[in-house]
């Protein structure tokens, strides 16, 4: 039987300016329901509140930024903390019949699902993982930026309104000429990343920005099997079958901008990589579609990826 003081779970709620929390233990009482500034003070508040109970576990969602000041005071601090998928929660939230929605009652239902689901806990990164982490997704930021300023320019008939565009997309040029001298030398300072980042641009379709976002983004990689990092990545295929019938299996979920550049590496691969070729060709010839083959070559790529940072050898080509 758990011991009371390792049997409290919490929940919060997290938005721009406040974090509501709620404590339940394994009785089911919900208690020591309270709300504390999204700052560095209201932190130190809420590290020290929590400490108090003791928590096994405590459980807020992932919003964009807005739950980085907390992560890292909680880290600091030692407490056990999980960042779920806010699409879990509303779905565990669906299924307990919870449909009416407040901060006080998000946090109640979050602190239900930490106890009764138990998400796994994952390390927290350290500060400059988290810092290349950010850069790399403030990269990918600009870069959309210059896209949608790029279509303006198309759209554009004035002048005058091209003119502020292109000064614009000059601005934005050399934000990311910036944050690609950073992500260099924050890569560069780590001789680990170095390493990594030098066995994973040794398979042909790899490249440094490819590479970085894997060291940023998938730390999993050459730590879990290739099964797992298929679907952390989002490209292992999920059955769609009910009795008899067989649905189609399609891939969901997963980490995006992952997913999206090793989608981009790898139609890269099945040019110039003559394993990948080779097994995107025999897919193709075998009737898969072109786009199913591709995704395939993206798990035999996966595969190919962890092993060389899980050996620390480099790409060698049978």
């Amino acid at each position: 039987m758990e011991n009371v003081t390792s049997s409290v779970f919490v929940g919060i709620d997290v938005a721009k300016s406040w974090l509501d929390v709620c404590i339940r233990s394994l009785s089911g009482s919900e208690s020591a329901k309270s709300k504390f500034a999204n700052d560095a003070a209201g932190i130190s508040e809420i590290c020290a509140f929590l400490a108090g109970f003791k928590p096994k576990l405590i459980v807020f969602e992932a919003t964009g930024g807005y739950e980085a000041l907390l992560a890292a005071g909680l880290a600091t601090d030692g407490l056990p903390f999980v960042i779920a998928n806010p699409r879990q929660i509303r779905d565990f939230a669906r299924a307990i019949g919870r449909l009416a929605k407040t901060d006080a009652i998000d946090a109640g239902v979050i602190a239900l699902f930490a106890e009764r689901i138990r998400p796994e806990l994952r390390p927290f990164p350290e500060e400059k993982a988290r810092a290349l982490t950010e850069l790399v997704s403030r990269r990918r930021q600009v870069l959309g930026m210059m896209v949608m300023e790029g279509n303006r320019r198309f759209a554009a008939q004035d002048k005058r309104v091209s003119a502020t565009i292109n000064a614009t997309l000059e601005f934005l040029k050399c934000q990311v000429a910036q944050l690609d001298k950073e992500i260099n030398q924050l890569v560069q300072s780590s001789t680990s990343w170095r390493e990594t980042e030098d066995l994973l641009t040794s398979v042909s379709g790899i490249g440094p920005i490819t590479a970085r976002t894997l060291i940023a983004e998938l730390p999993e990689l050459g730590r879990v099997d290739r099964r797992k990092v298929a679907a952390l990545v989002g490209v292992a295929p999920v059955n769609q079958d009910s009795g008899l019938q067989r649905g189609y299996r399609a891939i969901a979920g997963g980490r995006t901008s992952v997913r999206n550049a090793l989608y981009m590496a790898t139609l890269v691969a099945v040019r110039h990589n003559q394993v990948l070729k080779a097994h995107y060709l025999a897919l193709v010839a075998r009737g898969r579609p072109k786009k199913v083959a591709l995704i395939a070559c993206i798990r035999r790529l996966l595969g190919i990826l962890g092993a060389i940072v899980r050996t620390r050898k480099g790409w060698q080509p049978a």
